[in-house]
């Protein structure tokens, strides 16, 4: 054990508070956190580059006086820059990638004090529901070992949720913070759209859906740094609405009296788990309990056409990545350099018109004047987190005979005949089924979380997601409180 053996009862603001207070320094909470990452991580799989090094150095020459001064902290592994350390994104052609600069984020979060100690672990290009890419290796739930803990930002949640660091960050471009949430019995939010900066290397970040922010085990946590970190940068391709007063005061306010319209039915008509059902109507008898007025209702979206729209925009990105990576590595990428399923999928953009595209991502707009007119109506909407618990590890990937396929569809180039043979949208509805309720969300750009309310019979997390109107983060976190304060999770921790 460390010498801090409390560190773990106290969330992010917690921490810097007894540091501001002078009753433990940086310096012991930074070699408190190395210890359990020491002790922890190889169950886990969650930290896959540790900053050791950096860190020490750091807290030697001063961290910023912030919000969460000396408080240990973990870095996805994807999108964000640290100068100097690698930046794999989960996948083998870029383990020796290096930027030499840091991301605007990154230069948010160092400000706001937190001390990083590593990065954590992510599916390839952050494109899968489970964090099982081949460079890393598997990360594991710390509720279940042999279960996922979700994706793309699985390693920062396992490692919050096991008690590494206090709150980690992530990234969501269909769910890729509140996914993991709900699998790890964690708070995570997507910001709207422009919340969070993506300078300088990124500017709409798959065409807008994707945002960054962190998963933490307390509300507070994940307004102050959304506080600290919130608002546009140099060239930002939008510019949102401020908050009205600091996201962390709102975490404490009195949201009022809500109309929320739920739903338990999977948007691609595909089964829900009876877990998470019963997940969404304990959450309802709860918001009525505290006033609320709660009712079945849903926006007027075609399910099925916004998967289609959403994985439109998924193969065109991959197919962009794969042009973006022969610049960095000097030659064309093979199919050796990245996971197969990778490959099938630039395949399947290349074998998409420009014009396919475009269309696409038009929909997005008609897909956001749908929820606004639901938003008229009410003031949230509220679905389960994922249709599914937590999946066991692999049992997603592709079964033995699938793989031989894909092979023979990657080394041939036939990314056409998978299109027009309809495979491609039977694969893009099934890979959907686990997890359909999250990228509504991100091809609106609203702001959504999921909030840990419900546990399964055998003890395996089960989030509820709630959705606001564009920019009104303040809502979600004002009802967060609430809830936080009605059925407190931040005491309920697996058994590592």
């Amino acid at each position: 054990m460390g010498t801090f053996p409390e560190y773990d009862q106290y969330d992010a603001l917690g921490l810097a508070g007894l540091v501001r207070k002078g009753e433990v320094s940086a310096s012991e909470l930074s070699e408190e956190a190395m210890e359990r990452i020491e002790r922890i991580n190889p169950r886990l799989n969650a930290v896959i580059c540790r900053m050791y090094d950096q860190a020490r150095a750091a807290v030697k020459a001063g961290v910023p006086d912030g919000p969460f001064s000396g408080v240990p902290f973990l870095l996805k592994d994807l999108l964000t820059s640290y100068a100097g350390v690698p930046l794999t994104m989960g996948c083998r052609a870029f383990r020796n990638y290096v930027p030499a600069f840091d991301s605007e984020l990154m230069k948010r979060y160092r400000a706001s004090g937190v001390v990083v100690l590593g990065k954590t672990n992510t599916p390839e290009f952050g494109l899968m529901g489970v964090t099982e890419p081949e460079l890393h290796g598997a990360t594991r739930n710390p509720w279940n070992p042999e279960r996922t803990p979700g994706g793309s930002s699985g390693g920062s949640a396992a490692a919050v949720a096991s008690g590494m660091v206090p709150m980690a960050s992530g990234g969501d471009g269909g769910g890729s913070i509140r996914i993991p949430a709900s699998y790890c019995g964690l708070f995570g939010l997507k910001p709207s759209r422009g919340r969070t900066p993506t300078g300088p290397e990124f500017g709409a970040i798959w065409q807008g859906a994707a945002q960054e922010h962190v998963l933490t085990r307390s509300v507070r946590d994940s307004a102050a740094m959304l506080d600290a970190v919130q608002g546009p940068d140099a060239g930002a391709p939008y510019i949102i609405p401020k908050p009205e007063r600091p996201f962390a005061e709102e975490a404490g306010r009195d949201p009022g009296k809500l109309r929320i319209g739920f739903t338990k039915r999977s948007p691609l008509n595909t089964g829900v788990h009876p877990e998470c059902v019963e997940a969404v109507e304990s959450a309802a008898r709860l918001l009525e309990g505290l006033g609320h007025t709660v009712e079945e209702a849903e926006p007027a979206v075609d399910g099925i056409a916004l998967a289609k729209s959403y994985f439109a925009m998924y193969y065109g990105e991959i197919q962009a990545d794969l042009m973006q990576m022969e610049a960095i590595l000097g030659r064309k990428p093979t199919p050796d350099d990245v996971e197969g399923p990778t490959w099938l999928l630039q395949l399947l953009g290349r074998a998409m018109s420009a014009g396919e595209f475009v269309l696409a991502i038009r929909q997005w707009n008609t897909f956001a004047r749908q929820v606004g007119e639901f938003h008229a109506r009410y003031d949230l909407f509220l679905t389960p987190t994922t249709a599914w618990p937590p999946v066991r590890i692999g049992e997603l990937k592709p079964k033995p005979a699938e793989e031989a396929a894909m092979k023979v569809v990657n080394r041939l180039g036939l990314g056409r005949l998978v299109k027009v043979s309809g495979l491609a949208e039977k694969i893009a509805i099934e890979s959907l089924a686990k997890t359909p309720f999250t990228q509504i969300a991100n091809l609106t750009g609203l702001p959504a979380m999921s909030v840990p309310l419900h546990w399964t019979a055998d003890n395996l997390p089960c989030g509820v997601q709630f959705i606001a109107r564009f920019a009104d983060e303040a809502m979600l976190f004002r009802l967060a409180g609430q809830l936080e304060q009605a059925r407190p999770w931040f005491d309920r921790r697996p058994a590592l």
